[in-house]
C-alpha cells in the first residue's frame, strides 16, 4: 500500500517530467522561430548581392521548421524514460500499425516528395502567374511542404496540394519569356467594308501605349506591319476578324485587350462598321385572327389525311 510519502515522490516524478516536456516544447518552438529568422536573413543578404528565386528560400525555410519539430519531438520522447519504453513497446509490435499508418500517411509523403521535385525541376516559382487544370488564374504566392498557394486576381487562395499540381497540366505566363500575344477578335456584318475594319483594327491597336513591336529582323525588311490583321472566318451573321497585339506581360496584355474592344468599337460605331447581333421574330398566337387560325389547322389536318391516303395506294 503506497503511503504519503510515496505519493509525494510520485507527484515530483510527475511534475519534473511535464517540467521537462514544457522545457521541451518551448525550446523546440523557439529554436523554429530562430531558424526562420536565420533563414530570412541569409536570403535578404543574398537578395542584396545576387537574384534569388525566392522558391528555394521559402521551401528551405518551411523544412527546416518541420524538421526543427522533428528534432524536438524525438528529444522529447528519448529524455523521458516511460517515454522512451512506450515508444520501443509500441515499434517492436506495431507491425500492422505501422501498415496502417503508412497507407495512410502515403498521400502526406506524395505531397512532400511532390514538393520536391517541384523545387528541383521548378515548372512554377513564387511569384509566377499561372492557370492550372481547371482552377482560376492567379499568382504563385506560397510553395511548403505538403502545398502550393495561389493568389487569384480576386485576392482568393486557391491551396492545392503539391500531388495534385504535378498531376495537372500548368500554364505558366513567367517562364522563360513573359511576352503575351492577345487577341483582338470582332465580327463585322457582311454589309461592312472589310477593309476599313483591318485598317480600324490596326490603327487602334497601334495607339495604344502597352503595344510592343515583336516583329523579327526579317518581317521588318519585309515591311509587315506590327499588327497583322486578318480573316479568319465566316459566321452565320459575321465576317470573323482577328489582330495580333503584342504585350510586355499578362497584366498589361489584358488591360490592352479590354481597352482595344471599347475603342474599336467606339471607331466601328463612327465609320459605319457594323457588328451583328442575331434577330429573331417572335409571333404570339393569340395575335393570330381566329378564322386564319381555322383555315391554317384545316389545311394542315387535310394534308394530313391526305398523305395518310397516298402512302396506302402505294402500298396497295
Amino acid at each position: 500500500m503506497l503511503t504519503l510519502v510515496d505519493y509525494g515522490d510520485l507527484f515530483l516524478d510527475s511534475f519534473e517530467r511535464i517540467i521537462v516536456i514544457a522545457l521541451i516544447i518551448i525550446a523546440t518552438i523557439i529554436a523554429a522561430k530562430v531558424v526562420r529568422k536565420l533563414v530570412d536573413r541569409s536570403f535578404t543578404r543574398a537578395s542584396r548581392k545576387m537574384h534569388v528565386d525566392p522558391t528555394h528560400y521559402r521551401f528551405m525555410r518551411h523544412f527546416l521548421s518541420a524538421l526543427t519539430y522533428i528534432l524536438g519531438l524525438s528529444l522529447a520522447v528519448y529524455v523521458i524514460p516511460p517515454l522512451r519504453t512506450l515508444s520501443v513497446s509500441v515499434f517492436a509490435g506495431a507491425g500492422i500499425l505501422a501498415v496502417v499508418v503508412g497507407f495512410a500517411s502515403q498521400e502526406a509523403f506524395s505531397n512532400i516528395v511532390s514538393g520536391v521535385f517541384i523545387v528541383i525541376f521548378r515548372p512554377i516559382r513564387v511569384g509566377d502567374v499561372v492557370q492550372v487544370g481547371t482552377y482560376p488564374a492567379g499568382k504563385i504566392e506560397d510553395i511548403t511542404l505538403r502545398h502550393t498557394v495561389i493568389k487569384s486576381f480576386e485576392n482568393k487562395r486557391i491551396i492545392i496540394p503539391n500531388a495534385v499540381l504535378n498531376r495537372e497540366v500548368i500554364e505558366n505566363s513567367n517562364i522563360g519569356d513573359e511576352k503575351i500575344c492577345k487577341f483582338v477578335e470582332i465580327g463585322i456584318s457582311y454589309d461592312s467594308d472589310i477593309d476599313l475594319a483591318m485598317r480600324i483594327m490596326r490603327e487602334e491597336c497601334g495607339r495604344h501605349p502597352d503595344l510592343i513591336d515583336n516583329r523579327t529582323d526579317e518581317e521588318k525588311r519585309r515591311g509587315e506591319p506590327i499588327v497583322p490583321v486578318r480573316v479568319i472566318g465566316f459566321g452565320d451573321s459575321s465576317i470573323s476578324l482577328r489582330a495580333w497585339a503584342w504585350a510586355e506581360t499578362p497584366a498589361k496584355g489584358f488591360a490592352m485587350l479590354c481597352d482595344l474592344r471599347k475603342s474599336i468599337k467606339e471607331r466601328f460605331d463612327r465609320e459605319g462598321v457594323e457588328i451583328p447581333f442575331p434577330y429573331r421574330t417572335v409571333v404570339y398566337k393569340k395575335d393570330i385572327p381566329r378564322p386564319e387560325r381555322l383555315r391554317t389547322a384545316k389545311r394542315r389536318t387535310m394534308r394530313g389525311r391526305s398523305g395518310v391516303r397516298g402512302q396506302g395506294t402505294e402500298r396497295g
